[in-house]
């Protein structure tokens, strides 16, 4: 049975940071394999030039990854990051970011994710990440 956008919703508000849950970000689709999350623009995000911070986009890739190994594993269990590398393409100004974190490989103990970042308004990628993750339950 697949989790809902309602339930994964709740396992961000249930199981992050007080900062992470700061981001506003909202769970916009789900699947056996993968999370599409939605970073919401902000002003208090941008860097100078008003570029959205890195900072806001890996902690976002960070986050949609967990959600992801969530939904396929049916429930949050304790994990945490092993390896994160993100690149940027292009800055993302005014526009909310939509966040796919999709599973490459998820055994017992690890998980794999490959997770894109592209401007909603325009369709654009901004960042690219990978993540490794150990499963701790």
């Amino acid at each position: 049975m697949t989790m809902t956008t309602a339930e994964a919703d709740k396992i961000l508000s249930a199981n992050f940071a007080p900062w992470v849950l700061d981001l506003q970000l909202v769970v916009e689709a789900v699947d056996e394999d993968r999370a599409t999350l939605r970073l919401p623009w902000s002003e208090r995000l941008s860097r100078e030039g008003g570029g959205l911070s890195g900072q806001a986009l890996m902690a976002a890739a960070d986050t949609a990854t967990v959600i992801a190994v969530s939904v396929a594993r049916g429930g949050f269990v304790p994990m945490t990051t092993v390896q994160q590398s993100t690149s940027f393409q292009r800055a993302v100004s005014g526009s909310d970011v939509l966040i796919e974190a999709v599973l490459t490989r998820l055994g017992r103990r690890m998980a794999f994710a490959d997770i894109t970042m592209r401007d909603q308004r325009s369709g654009a990628l901004a960042a690219r990440a990978s993540t490794v993750y150990a499963l701790l339950g």
